[in-house]
């Protein structure tokens, strides 16, 4: 193995701890409450909350403590995302508040530093670096970009997802085909394999360079979503039949 492949690696893992250890993280989510056209408070969460209309609306006190754009906040307000989206709308003491969209349903997300996730937080484990494990991909683009719906990590919550293409690689000698999606000179994909669910999460994630119909995968950096860190997270499934068949003991390790 070169050492510039564990160099780049070990860079790629120190910076997605660091990402990992911020205090309004992914591993800062303490609850996830869905909101619906009824009047609702939630446990710790200052206002009254519902659905009206398109949008997440919220009626609160000063006296309860929500801090929006450096004010308390005394009223009412709409919040609005876009579709798979969110945005912090406030915070009360330390703990930002994320309002997120999926599928058309709003859903609140405290982002707390004293999270016990986050807390007790002492790394991402990972398999050992190795080179059989980067791959160059041919990428054949689909005629239209395919949106799919696809299941969650929620139970019951589905969601929409595009892909632009397909990517072809051998493994282990075996021929794989993904499904992925483009963003600019990137491919991002989401996959099972035979390691799933025991040494490694139910599914992953990559991300590879992407130039003239190529893309390298180093499926080393193979990734966990918030999902696999927390209860909380909504991330989608892979596409069904993106299974990479041959063991992956590659990437990081389920969360212990």
């Amino acid at each position: 193995m070169s050492d510039d492949l564990q160099a780049g690696w070990t860079e790629w893992h120190d910076r997605r701890e660091a990402e990992l250890r911020g205090p309004h993280g992914w591993l800062s989510l303490a609850g996830l409450h869905w909101l619906d056209e009824r009047p609702r408070r939630f446990p710790g969460v200052p206002g009254e909350w519902r659905v009206d209309g398109g949008a997440a609306r919220v009626t609160a006190t000063a006296a309860e403590g929500l801090v929006v754009d450096g004010l308390p906040f005394d009223g009412s307000a709409e919040v609005t995302v876009a579709e798979q989206d969110s945005t912090i709308f406030g915070s009360y003491g330390d703990v930002h508040l994320e309002v997120a969209l999926r599928s058309g349903r709003y859903a609140l997300r405290p982002r707390d530093p004293n999270a016990p996730v986050l807390r007790s937080f002492t790394g991402v484990p990972a398999f050992a670096v190795r080179p059989e494990y980067v791959v160059e991909a041919v990428f054949t683009p689909y005629e239209a970009p395919r949106t799919i719906v696809v299941g969650s990590a929620q139970e019951g919550l589905e969601q929409d997802t595009t892909v632009h293409g397909e990517l072809v690689f051998t493994l282990a000698g075996v021929e794989q085909r993904l499904a992925a999606s483009v963003d600019g000179d990137t491919v991002d994909l989401r996959f099972s394999d035979p390691t799933s669910g025991t040494s490694t999460a139910e599914w992953r994630a990559l991300t590879g360079a992407l130039r003239d119909g190529r893309a390298v995968l180093d499926f080393n950096r193979a990734r966990n979503m918030p999902y696999a860190f927390s209860p909380y997270g909504t991330c989608p499934r892979p596409p069904k039949g993106n299974v990479v068949t041959v063991p992956v003991e590659a990437g990081e390790l389920k969360p212990s």
